[in-house]
């Protein structure tokens, strides 16, 4: 069974691949053949079991407790065997279809190349540290990242290996709304991002009514924690 994930770029984000290009980049950003940039599953996966995590430690042992085994059933356990690996796969987070295959036809056409794609929706900040003792920058400290600008749209697979359950939903939904920041410079002003759930794959991310779904799975888990005891 799939849904989907938009991740909705509320500022410039950077989600370094861990490299550059010498000379030019320090930092380049995770793009695919054709220069369409991504946000892989690994990294978007890690965004959200770090925001379950944090659910976990704010509401304590006790209250944790009947969704821990929810946590494992979506997210897996560290180490886990195929039978204990997680229900939920993450794909990583790409262009909308209709606008990837477009540029890969064009690019495969000759008629653009990749660089020239990666170029149109991202732009290079340079950085550099300051002296606190003189305000001047620190000798050699200047760096060049690569950012993908605000209001890109991104949307990624969520594949079930199960139909998911109400409450597999309803922590997914909660996990989903906790992401606010990702990618690298998030203490600097980027990666600003926010994420909603759909059952199918959304033709417009800013829709007024796009987030119907996932306040009503997260209004599930609000409901779950206020009636416990």
């Amino acid at each position: 069974m799939i849904y989907y994930l938009s991740v909705q770029l509320k500022s410039d984000a950077s989600f370094s691949r861990g490299d550059g290009i010498p000379g030019m980049l320090d930092s380049e950003i995770e793009h695919d053949a054709a220069g369409c940039p991504e946000l892989g599953a690994r990294r978007l996966k890690g965004l959200l079991v770090e925001e379950c995590a944090n659910l976990s430690f704010a509401l304590g042992p006790e209250r944790w407790e009947p969704w821990a085994p929810v946590a494992e059933v979506l997210f897996g356990r560290s180490g886990a065997t195929r039978e204990g690996a997680a229900r939920l796969h993450i794909g990583a987070a790409s262009l909308p279809e209709s606008i990837r295959n477009a540029l890969h036809a064009e690019v495969r056409a000759g008629r653009l190349k990749r660089d020239e794609v990666l170029a149109a929706l991202t732009t290079i900040r340079r950085q550099t540290a300051m002296d606190p003792s003189t305000g001047a920058p620190e000798h050699g400290s200047l760096r060049s990242i690569r950012v993908l600008l605000r209001d890109t749209p991104l949307i990624a697979p969520l594949r079930f290996r199960v139909a998911p359950s109400e409450s597999e939903l309803a922590l997914l939904a909660a996990c989903v709304l906790a992401v606010r920041r990702g990618g690298s410079g998030r203490n600097r002003g980027r990666g600003r991002i926010s994420l909603l759930l759909h059952e199918t794959a959304p033709s417009d991310v800013n829709h007024p009514e796009i987030a119907k779904l996932t306040q009503t799975h997260f209004h599930t888990f609000a409901d779950a924690l206020r009636e416990a005891p």
